[in-house]
């Protein structure tokens, strides 16, 4: 790892303890991967050597990370899904309930909470549609090239053209929802709850932050791992 010349999103694929720092920094690792650390220290006037510093002073990693670029392309997909999809079915539901509850019951005194509430009833809009295009459509076509990888058959021509068009379109949609909770995080103070917050006010505020937490893993795994990987190895059909 090369961390003056290397990516951001590579850098945190190679080792994710690595996000923790970045996201300290304010530094998006998932959705604005395709950056040199210097890149985006300039945008956000930060020192980027305080970066390197931090980043080299993370111990040697023992292997106690799961290291997800090294696994085959069809279990990261199989993981995506158990893991981070079926985390954004379980959780919205709930989130949508107590937000709905803390602007009828604090609406008057935090009218913040409305926009919390629209924004993030956008958020599970879009990715309930965003997670079925892929679990329909892009994830089946990795899942075909590992088959046909394994067994020497023909892949079939997928409707979409290249895998490149699919993987286009759901980067697009990741950087809407970066953006998304970018603001939702603005607004709440870096889910800060107020001083007056009962119990289901300082608990919503939790679980928008862990919401927003897994969804920067879920779309580094993708942004970072899952589609350059699987840009790659359609090349390597068309090149056979």
């Amino acid at each position: 790892m090369n961390t003056t010349t290397d990516f951001i999103g590579n850098i945190v694929a190679e080792d994710f303890r690595t996000a923790a720092i970045f996201k300290r920094h304010g530094i998006d690792f998932c959705c604005k991967g395709g950056r040199t650390i210097e890149e985006a220290c300039t945008s956000k006037k930060l020192d980027p050597e305080k970066v390197y510093a931090e980043l080299e002073s993370l111990p040697a990693n023992e292997g106690s990370s799961m290291d997800f670029g090294s696994w085959p392309l069809d279990l990261l997909t199989d993981y995506i899904e158990k893991k981070h999809h079926r985390y954004v079915e379980e959780k919205t539901t709930v989130l949508q309930a107590f937000l709905d509850k803390l602007c009828k019951v604090h609406g008057n005194r935090h009218p913040e909470l409305f926009e919390i509430n629209t924004l993030f009833n956008e958020s599970a809009h879009d990715l309930a549609a965003h997670m079925k295009k892929e679990e329909l459509i892009l994830f089946p076509f990795v899942r075909n090239m590992i088959k046909a990888k394994i067994s020497g058959e023909v892949l079939p021509h997928p409707a979409f053209g290249t895998v490149e068009n699919p993987v286009s379109m759901m980067q697009h949609e990741h950087s809407v929802e970066g953006d998304r909770f970018r603001r939702i995080a603005e607004i709440t103070n870096e889910y800060l709850p107020p001083a007056d917050a009962c119990n289901t006010y300082k608990v919503a505020f939790a679980m928008l932050q862990d919401f927003e937490n897994d969804l920067h893993k879920h779309i580094h795994l993708e942004n970072n791992i899952l589609f350059p990987k699987a840009i790659q190895l359609e090349k390597e059909f068309i090149e056979s």
